[in-house]
Formats: structure tokens, C-alpha cells, sequence
């Protein structure tokens, strides 16, 4: 049987408040890590010289002190006998261990744990000594991390790594959130202005000079733009020099005349802050000067808010920043800046385009992703059998909020942003009046109700004189002719499910809203037996099976009945379904016939649902994992599957777990609680990506998994599919 004990990683690192992109970039790991996982426990191990005294907002059980070597020998002792750590990330950049170096390999050799040491710098033709320092360090390792293919491919040909020996994780980055623009350019007094940013710590290496002297060029184009120079000096510096640097850089802004166009933000930023002025910036800066940096996490954070960049060519950037994301200059070119900043600007559609580019490139580098591909690495250490425990996120319905408008839910989203042109859709507010109603019924939060009316309002104006639904509205509240090129059959379905689960809830809603859905249901029953499509047949007798007093037994038999002769006509020793073939919504439908096994007591919808839902789950489960049917290629009967990748939709994970509850409820069997939580893993990470398809900042869902990325926009289908999978979920966290 897996494990589920926890492991204690120690992280030998510096932390804030020491001013250090390094303490950063760990703080934001642990704190990744740690939200998206129950699997482990994470120690900080303090780096610190002689006399820092850090006040740190955590308790350590111990700290490396750089400055003598019997510290080493110390922490070494603590890691060996520890019963609390089985394995050590170090975070490693050759000025931390400074003048230290022999201790710090003779450390690392004589850990008796696995180490995986992530190098921030790797510098590539190295002489003989720094090549010999490195290989040694990387042998007393298990694994080395780097965060480019270009650090991986120096270690390996330059210093003569094997490639087995390294992982690429890139630098994580923080998803952006749904915010009002407008308002953080009012908070920073930057209504009307043109936005360019830097940032990080303060330092000759930076090259800010090369914006100052490109300035007067773009403000001839841009009389508005107003250049943001962020963070504090780099500590190391204040110590040498004091605040020269600046002092040079606020003399280039007198001499050039441009004080009404630079402002220096002489703060060290908290993450919120720092992601506001992103979010507000045009073109993002990014000049630095030394052709050697490995990697940049100001340049990765600015690329992840969706900033345009233009930048000079460090390794990372090459390897990254591809000609439709930005444009490279060359190093302490003003010129070429200058240039590039009007190119951007100059074209409103290309920067928003570049912006959406930019979301979706850089969102596999989100924490969360990054998290798990650390979390993967530590497990295939540790080299146990053990199940990776993830936390169950808790419910944030910002973006259902969001979507909605006075008429009723938004069909699709423009990344988060509500995309009113799409108009609304009946299936999208029968979606969103389910969803609202199931987070009633656990939270019996009152402003739930005024969601819930407004979502059955959408339904009432959808229904026509002769009892059907029309499904599509546009944005200003009109039918589309798109009604009348389609078949409303599953969102006729869907309404009817919705419409039921309100009825069910009478005992707990207010009495208005009862009346309106029985009305409803009542205007629209003589056409429950028209309704011949598999699914909107079962979302129909889903909607009914919630009656309390069943008035609809007999529709709902006869329906259940369509189903049984549909599976008894299709179904053989190897093909146990309602069809010949497999395509959407697949779990609804067993789901169904339980229900009205529930309802009637009839043993065949029992038998039939459970054969039927066990094949399609040996389909679609393999190895702990949940693989829905692609929409880039249904199953067919008789015809060999493929290994299909992408074209996955929460919809149809959102449908399996709903189905797996019910049958776990009427079975108890485990296995199917146990395939809920496997199943649910989808949304966090467990796909055939390792990426998260739930977006736990915005509370929204991406619109699927495909072949080698997430679509990033977060519709209606998929927000919704996402929210109703998590109530489900919550007796269960």
C-alpha cells in the first residue's frame, strides 16, 4: 500500500528580510508547495554572515552561519540525525558561500540525505578551478535543478554534467489577477499615462542609464509616458557605495530634462504591489548588462503579467522572449530602445496581443506548476510508492461574480475578463443556477439567493409560449438567430435539471422562487417526452428525480426506459453503452439511470447504470489518473483507441465526479470515493501536462487541456464545471 506519511524537506536558503531575489524565489516555493500539497512538511535553514541577526517571521531549528566553517559542520550534524528532514534543497549563487567554498562542498559530501541543489548562476566557459568546484558540488548531489535549457546545456557541455543528473524547473511566476486597471492607475496616480517599468534591486548592472539616455526619443512619441523605476538598492551596494548609483541616475534625469517623466519607487515592494504596477505597465524594461546572467526572475514575473518586453539578450531571454512577446536589443543601446518602445506603443492591437501571448506562454511557469514539478522531483528521490496528497483549494466564487451581469452569466471570458459580445447562454445560467444552489445548500450563504434569482430569471426569459427554451442571448438581452441553427435539446435538458434542483430545495429556499421553477416546469413538461438525445434525456430526469413527491414518475420512467433499450441495443461482451461511440458528457448518463433507480426502486436501472459507468471509467481511469474523451477524437466501437493528448474539457471531469458521488452514495464501494478525489486531482495538476487547470488567484477555470498547453480563458462552461465539481467535493477535503 502507497504511503502517506509526510516528508520534511529542509530548504537551505536565504529568507526575508534579507533583500535577495534568492529569499524571494524561496519564500515563493515553500509557500507554493506548501498550499497545493498535504504531502509534506518544510523546514527553512536560514543562510545568514556573521552578525545579520535577520528577525525572521518563522521558527528555524537551525541556521548556516557563512562566516566560519564550524557552522557547516553544525547544520551538517542537525541533517544527519534529524528524524524531521529526509531530504535538502539547497538554493545555490557563489556569493552566498563566498570565501567558503570548501566547507560548503565538504557539507554537501557528507549529507547522508538526498540533496537537490538549484543553481541560480551558471557560468558558462568556466577555467579549470570553477569547473572542478562545479562538477564536484553537482557529484555530491542527487539532483541539480536549473531554470533554462541553456544553464542545462552549459552544465552539460561546458563543465561535463550528465544530462540525467539535471532538471529544468523554470523560475515561478505569479499568476495575474482579475483586476480593475483603471483603479490602480488611480492609486498611483498614473490615470492617462503611458506605463514603462523595472524592476528589482538597484544596481550599475541593471543599466538603467540606457532608458534614461532613450527617454527624450520616446517622450517626442509619447509625451505621456512616465518610466517606473522600482525597488530598493541592492543591499551589497548601500554597504560599498552607499546610494551612488541612484544619486548618478537622478543627475541623468535633471540633465535630460525628463523629471516630469521618471519616478523612482524607493521601496521594497510586497508581492501585491509589485504585480499592481506590472499589471499597469506598456512595455516592460529589461536592461541589464551582463551577457552572463543565467536567469532573470524580474524578467520572468514581468513576462507572466502579460508585460510586452523589450530586453537585452541574457541566455534566458533568448531562450524565452520570442519575436511575437517582445523585442531584443542589444546591450547599452539607447537607440535601439528608444525604437522598440515606439514600435510597441504605436500599435494598440500589438500590444494586447502581445500581452495575451504573454499570459498563456508563461502560465505552465505559475508557482503552482512550478510547485509540483519540484514536488515530482522529490518524490522520484525519495523513491517510495506514496500517492501525492493535494489540498483541496478553497472556494473562491470572484469570477462566478464576475461573469455575472444584470441579465444574467457571461458565456465566455477574454482570459478572466468577461467577454460581453459573447452574449449568454440558457445552458451557462442553468450551469450557474445548480452550481449557486449547491453552494446554498452547504453554506446557506444569503447573498447566494440574489445569484440564484437572477440566474432563474435568465431561464424564465428564455422559456416561449409553446414551453421550449431558446439558449442564446446576446448582450443586450436579444434572442440570436443562432437558436434556429442549432439543437436546443441538451439545454432544454439542462434547464429542466436546473428547475428540479430548485424544487428539491423548497424546504430551504424562499417560497417565490419555488413557485417560479414549479411554473417553469409545468409550462415546459409536455415536451419532456419529445426529448430524444441521450444526454438530454439524462439531464431531464435529473432535474425530475429532485421531486419530492414525484409527480413526473412516469416521464421519468419512460425516459429511463429510451436509455435501457439504447444500451441493450448497442451494448456487447466489449462495448457496454448507450451508443456506438463515446463523445461528451459521457458520466451523465449512468448517472441518470441511477437516479431513477433511486426514485423508482427498479433493479434494471441499477444493473445498467453500474455496467454502463464501469466501462466508461475503464476507459477513461488508468493509474490513479482521469482521461476524458478528446474532443479531438470520440471513441468509436470496434475501432482501436488512440493515445490522443489534449482536447480534455472540465465539463466532462466536472460529469465523472458528479457520477462518481452518486454511485459511491448508492454502493459505498470506496473505490468509487477513492476515483472522486482522482478524478477531482484534474482541476490541481494531475493530467498528462502537470499543469493546473483550476485558477486558484482569479477563482476561475481554464478552458481545457490540449496538447501541450492550457487554454487560458476562463469561460462559463468551465468555471462552472470546476465550481460544481468543488462542492461536490467539500465533505470530502
Amino acid at each position: 500500500m502507497a504511503s502517506t506519511s509526510k516528508k520534511g524537506i529542509g530548504f537551505l536558503s536565504t529568507f526575508p528580510p534579507r533583500a535577495c531575489g534568492i529569499a524571494t524565489y524561496t519564500t515563493d516555493l515553500m509557500r507554493a508547495i506548501a498550499g497545493k500539497f498535504h504531502s509534506f512538511n518544510l523546514i527553512p535553514i536560514p543562510i545568514e554572515n556573521e552578525g545579520a541577526g535577520h528577525a525572521y517571521q518563522f521558527d528555524t531549528p537551525q541556521k548556516l552561519d557563512v562566516s566560519g566553517p564550524g557552522s557547516f559542520d553544525r547544520l551538517m550534524e542537525y541533517i544527519n540525525t534529524s528524524a524531521d528532514i529526509d531530504m535538502v534543497c539547497v538554493q545555490h549563487e557563489f556569493g552566498l558561500f563566498k570565501d567558503q567554498e570548501v566547507a560548503f562542498l565538504s557539507f554537501i559530501s557528507n549529507l547522508e540525505k538526498p540533496v537537490v541543489l538549484t543553481f541560480h548562476t551558471v557560468l558558462p566557459s568556466p577555467d579549470p578551478l570553477l569547473a572542478e568546484k562545479v562538477k564536484a558540488l553537482t557529484e555530491a548531489c542527487s539532483r541539480v535543478s536549473v531554470m533554462t535549457r541553456s544553464s542545462a546545456s552549459i552544465l552539460i557541455n561546458d563543465y561535463q554534467i550528465s544530462a540525467d543528473k539535471i532538471i529544468v524547473i523554470p523560475h515561478g511566476t505569479h499568476l495575474a489577477p482579475a483586476v480593475d486597471k483603471n483603479e490602480i492607475r488611480r492609486r498611483y496616480d498614473l490615470t492617462d499615462r503611458k506605463v514603462l517599468s523595472t524592476f528589482g534591486l538597484l544596481g550599475p548592472g541593471k543599466s538603467i542609464e540606457t532608458t534614461l539616455q532613450a527617454l527624450p526619443a520616446i517622450i517626442a512619441r509619447a509625451p505621456n509616458v512616465m518610466f517606473l523605476i522600482l525597488g530598493i538598492t541592492h543591499p551589497a551596494l548601500i554597504q560599498q557605495e552607499g546610494e551612488r548609483y541612484r544619486d548618478m541616475l537622478k543627475e541623468l534625469v535633471d540633465r535630460y530634462q525628463i523629471a516630469d517623466h521618471v519616478r523612482f519607487v524607493n521601496e521594497f515592494l510586497s508581492t501585491e504591489d509589485l504585480l499592481s504596477y506590472l499589471q499597469i505597465t506598456d512595455v516592460y524594461l529589461f536592461t541589464s548588462k551582463d551577457p552572463l546572467q543565467a536567469v532573470s526572475g524580474t524578467f520572468s514575473y514581468a513576462l507572466s503579467s502579460g508585460c510586452p518586453i523589450v530586453s537585452t539578450p541574457i541566455p534566458h531571454v533568448r531562450e524565452v522572449l520570442k519575436e511575437d512577446m517582445g523585442i531584443m536589443i542589444d546591450y547599452e543601446a539607447p537607440g535601439q530602445l528608444a525604437d522598440a518602445v515606439n514600435q510597441i506603443m504605436d500599435d494598440t492591437s500589438r500590444l494586447e496581443r502581445i500581452r495575451h501571448i504573454n499570459l498563456q506562454k508563461m502560465v505552465a511557469t505559475s508557482w503552482q506548476n512550478t510547485a509540483l514539478a519540484h514536488v515530482n522531483l522529490f518524490e522520484n528521490l525519495a523513491g517510495e510508492q506514496r500517492r501525492i496528497i493535494y489540498a483541496i483549494p478553497p472556494i473562491n466564487l470572484g469570477h462566478i461574480h464576475r461573469m455575472t451581469t444584470d441579465i444574467g452569466f457571461v458565456q465566455f471570458a477574454n482570459i478572466s475578463t468577461p467577454d460581453l459580445k459573447s452574449g449568454y447562454a440558457l445552458d451557462d445560467n442553468a450551469r450557474a443556477l445548480i452550481a449557486m444552489l449547491h453552494h446554498y445548500r452547504i453554506f446557506e450563504s444569503y447573498s447566494d439567493l440574489a445569484l440564484i434569482q437572477k440566474y432563474l430569471q435568465f431561464i424564465a426569459y428564455c422559456v416561449q409560449d409553446d414551453g421550449t427554451f431558446l439558449n442564446y442571448v446576446d448582450q443586450r438581452g436579444h434572442f440570436t438567430d443562432q437558436n434556429q441553427q442549432e439543437n436546443l435539446e441538451d439545454a432544454n435538458g439542462r434547464a429542466v435539471w436546473a428547475l428540479g434542483e430548485i424544487i428539491g430545495m423548497s424546504d430551504m429556499l424562499p417560497e417565490e422562487l419555488v413557485a417560479l421553477a414549479n411554473e417553469l416546469l409545468e409550462r415546459t413538461s409536455h415536451h419532456f417526452l419529445s426529448y430524444h438525445s441521450t444526454r438530454s434525456m439524462s439531464f431531464t430526469i435529473k432535474g425530475l428525480s429532485f421531486l419530492k413527491q414525484n409527480r413526473y414518475i412516469n416521464v421519468l420512467k419512460i425516459l429511463a426506459d429510451r436509455l435501457v433499450a439504447m444500451y441493450d441495443h448497442e451494448s456487447s461482451t466489449d462495448w457496454r453503452w448507450y451508443e456506438s461511440y463515446l463523445t461528451y458528457g459521457n458520466s451523465a448518463i449512468p448517472e441518470a439511470l441511477l437516479a431513477t433507480y433511486q426514485v423508482t426502486g427498479r433493479s434494471i436501472y441499477k444493473e445498467v447504470a453500474y455496467r454502463s459507468f464501469d466501462f466508461l471509467l475503464s476507459k477513461i481511469m488508468t493509474d490513479g489518473e482521469i482521461h476524458v474523451i478528446s474532443n479531438k477524437g470520440w471513441a468509436q466501437r470496434g475501432i482501436p483507441g488512440t493515445d490522443t493528448k489534449g482536447g480534455e474539457q472540465p465539463i466532462d471531469v466536472a460529469y465523472t465526479i458528479m457520477a462518481l458521488e452518486r454511485f459511491y452514495k448508492v454502493s459505498r464501494e470506496y473505490r468509487y470515493r477513492e476515483m472522486m478525489r482522482y478524478a477531482f486531482e484534474w482541476f490541481l495538476g494531475r493530467n498528462h501536462l502537470g499543469q493546473i487547470v483550476y485558477n486558484p488567484v482569479t477563482g476561475g477555470c481554464f478552458d481545457g487541456i490540449e496538447e501541450d498547453t492550457v487554454n487560458i480563458n476562463q469561460g462559463a462552461e468551465s468555471t462552472l464545471s470546476y465550481l460544481m465539481a468543488r462542492l461536490i467535493m467539500e465533505p470530502y477535503a
